[in-house]
């Protein structure tokens, strides 16, 4: 049976954790959702691990319509999930049309980064049957104005901001909340805080979801590993046992451990 939202809504609902991977081609799509991970996400990520560049800007819709639609032939029942590139949602007529050819290409959420500022944007989609995820903390699209990619939400004032921008988006339409790179308790305040399901990564186990970008999660990392990332393939025999290794650690809450997520 297909992972639709409501499909997620219910796992919250019951306390079981479900679990993500990013995938951009075909053959990726086929051997995650057969592995039983329930969403998959085509992220602006192939920036860096496909293209090679040094962050997510350079990404074009062109690019991610291409690559959504290759996941979607490939796909065997996980959701879909689309990531809308740097400033092709910079005002609603542009989130409205981009949004929709990532629809065609056979997305079936699409995800956005940012804080307040996109409560009537996300509202136009909802209202207009395209669901979204809103992507708060660590938002890689945003990084010349982090100053690199940092922890978020470590001040007790920044956390409860967080908080607030979470209830709007959702208030707003937001079906998912992802989170990356805040604190585990922060994080776990916000799976409390909101009704729609929320989707961790590097933000601690009490998250209803986890997410990690597949070439990070079978040891292709290149570079510095980031702390929330696990090489499952270290001990699994081929691809396909180390997807299923990783969906069943997150079923199980096994993963992420304590040494996977960021303190206050």
């Amino acid at each position: 049976m297909a992972v639709t939202i409501n499909t997620l809504r219910e796992y919250k609902e019951k306390g079981e954790a479900f679990s993500a991977l990013t995938s951009y081609d075909a053959t990726f799509a086929q051997v995650v959702s057969e592995a039983g991970v329930d969403v998959i996400l085509i992220g602006d990520s192939l920036g860096m691990v496909l293209q090679g560049q040094s962050s997510t800007l350079p990404v074009t819709m062109e690019h991610m319509v291409y690559h959504t639609s290759c996941v979607a032939q490939g796909n065997k029942g996980s959701l879909i999930m689309a990531d809308m590139p740097f400033m092709s949602y910079g005002t609603i007529p542009d989130a409205l049309d981009n949004a929709a050819e990532l629809m065609r290409a056979g997305a079936h959420m699409v995800k956005l980064e940012g804080t307040d500022w996109m409560r009537d944007t996300i509202e136009a989609l909802s209202e207009r049957g395209i669901p979204v995820c809103a992507h708060l903390g660590l938002t890689p699209q945003f990084v010349n104005k982090f100053g690199g990619y940092k922890v978020q939400g470590r001040s007790e004032k920044a956390a409860e901001a967080m908080i607030e921008h979470a209830c709007e988006l959702e208030a707003a339409g937001a079906d998912v909340i992802l989170l990356e790179c805040v604190p585990a308790p922060l994080a776990a305040r916000i799976t409390q805080a909101v009704r729609a399901p929320v989707i961790g990564i590097g933000a601690g186990c009490d998250t209803d979801g986890q997410v990690l970008v597949v070439y990070d999660m079978l040891g292709l990392t290149t570079g510095r590993k980031p702390r929330f990332v696990k090489d499952f393939m270290a001990e699994s025999r081929s691809i396909p046992e180390a997807i299923a290794a990783y969906a069943k650690a997150v079923k199980e809450r096994t993963f992420p451990a304590e040494e996977h997520t960021f303190k206050a």
